[in-house]
């Protein structure tokens, strides 16, 4: 099957094919470089205008981290690091979670990691999830080295 096909399952409306397809290449991600040659393809999932998309992007590129030279998936990081503070808190939440895989695979990204947490703009969430979304934050500053 071509990466078009994979994209297509990815963004589609079957949600648990979906989901299980995720589910599956982070697994295979994790273990071997196989998928690192799609990153730019799992990338362009980040600008969905569907957030359970952009989560699966989210978490795909966390899994391919270790896989890509760091100039490489530096390019990406401005857009993944956009969604510190995506409009979804649950997606911003993802991404705030996916960080510490990311700075383990990629040292010299910590910095620009840090940096975007420390000033995350919080105000744009409700009362209820900005708690959450503070105690994700620190709990990952804790994590990075």
């Amino acid at each position: 099957m071509e990466i078009s096909s994979y994209i297509a399952c990815l963004t589609g409306k079957d949600a648990k094919a979906a989901c299980a397809l995720t589910e599956q290449i982070a697994a295979e991600s994790r273990d071997s470089g196989h998928w690192a040659p799609h990153l730019a393809d799992f990338a362009a999932l980040l600008q969905h205008k569907n957030s359970l998309v952009r989560n699966r992007g989210i978490y795909i590129l966390a899994a391919n981290a270790k896989w890509a030279g760091q100039e490489e998936f530096g390019i990406l990081m401005d857009e993944f690091l956009r969604h510190i503070t995506d409009e979804k808190p649950i997606t911003a939440r993802q991404c705030i979670q996916a960080l510490p895989e990311i700075a383990a695979a990629q040292p010299g990204l910590v910095p620009r990691i840090r940096k975007m947490l420390e000033h995350a703009d919080l105000t744009g969430y409700r009362d209820s999830m900005r708690p959450l979304l503070l105690k994700d934050i620190a709990a990952v500053l804790e994590q990075l080295p």
